[in-house]
């Protein structure tokens, strides 16, 4: 049973330059893994069989350049740049999915597996990340920046639905 408390009923404050603060940081870490994303996609893209898992991957390649495209409006909207960032969880994400992939060897369908497996849990971590910063961008004040936040949320979600979509038809033409 959940108990309220005092806190509960405060009014949480922020001031425009902290949450511009939080806002820019966090933007800075998505930035970050995008961009070292955008940089092994390209690999993933070599090692796929499965002809729709390729074009899915190509797919991304363009989402994720959009959505760096925006990132980067965003930044020049709150006059502001990329500073280069300690994105450890998320780029080691990325990281891991490569070494899963690798220990796959020459099995292709367990290799083209770890491949969706591991892109829809990245989309699902950057979709959560631009959820937080579309409700950040709300206090922010800026229609612009919000509705940017809300296209790179929606191309995550549309990669990761297209992943699960691919793994689904995957696993089901294997076992037959």
């Amino acid at each position: 049973m959940h108990q309220t408390n005092n806190h509960d009923s405060e009014r949480i404050n922020f001031d425009g330059e902290k949450l511009k603060t939080f806002f820019i940081g966090h933007l800075d870490k998505i930035y970050c893994a995008k961009i070292h994303l955008i940089t092994r996609l390209p690999q993933l893209l070599e090692q796929a069989h499965f002809a729709d898992l390729k074009s899915a991957i190509l797919e991304t390649i363009n989402h994720v350049e959009n959505e760096i495209s925006r990132m980067e409006m965003i930044y020049t909207i709150l006059d502001s740049t990329y500073s280069d960032c300690n994105a450890k969880g998320l780029t080691g994400l990325v990281e891991d999915a490569f070494s899963a992939i690798q220990q796959q060897g020459k099995d292709r369908e367990l290799r083209d597996l770890s491949i969706l497996f591991y892109l829809q849990n990245i989309e699902s971590v950057e979709m959560a990340s631009f959820q937080i910063l579309q409700m950040a961008a709300v206090k922010i004040k800026n229609k612009q920046i919000a509705n940017l936040l809300k296209e790179n949320y929606e191309e995550a979600k549309a990669d990761r639905t297209l992943f699960l979509l691919i793994a689904s038809k995957y696993i089901i033409a294997e076992s037959k």
